[in-house]
């Protein structure tokens, strides 16, 4: 069964920065590609970040290019995020997923399982 677990989110004041992890179990990580995904307030699932099996390519939404770094460690089964200089529209619940692009669908059951991590951006 797949299981992926975040954690690292909070509340922080604008500019500031959070790291977020994904635990991940029950499937091969190293061969999947994976991505970051999050939900804000009143809205749909928005893409945030992808990054292939090995980790040598990214890319990003271009609302976090620049500020925003995902990367991954195959030995220990875990994705992250690295958010800098965070904004207010950055607030939502993060969630990790399998695949680039992901499968919306299973996110959505994990949002309404209240799973994800709540990042806050607010002064």
């Amino acid at each position: 069964e797949v299981q992926l677990v975040e954690s690292g989110g909070g509340l922080v004041q604008p500019g500031g920065s959070l790291r977020l992890s994904c635990a991940a179990s029950g499937f091969t990580f190293r061969t999947y590609a994976m991505s970051w995904v999050r939900q804000a307030p009143g809205k749909g699932l928005e893409w945030v970040s992808g990054i292939s099996s090995s980790g040598r390519t990214a890319d990003y939404v271009d609302s976090v290019k620049g500020r925003f770094t995902i990367s991954r460690d195959n030995a220990k089964n875990t994705l992250y995020l690295q958010m800098n200089s965070l904004k207010t529209e950055d607030t939502a619940v993060y969630y990790c997923a399998t695949g680039w692009p992901p499968n919306y669908g299973l996110i959505t059951s994990r949002a309404q399982a209240g799973q994800g991590t709540q990042v806050t951006v607010s002064s």
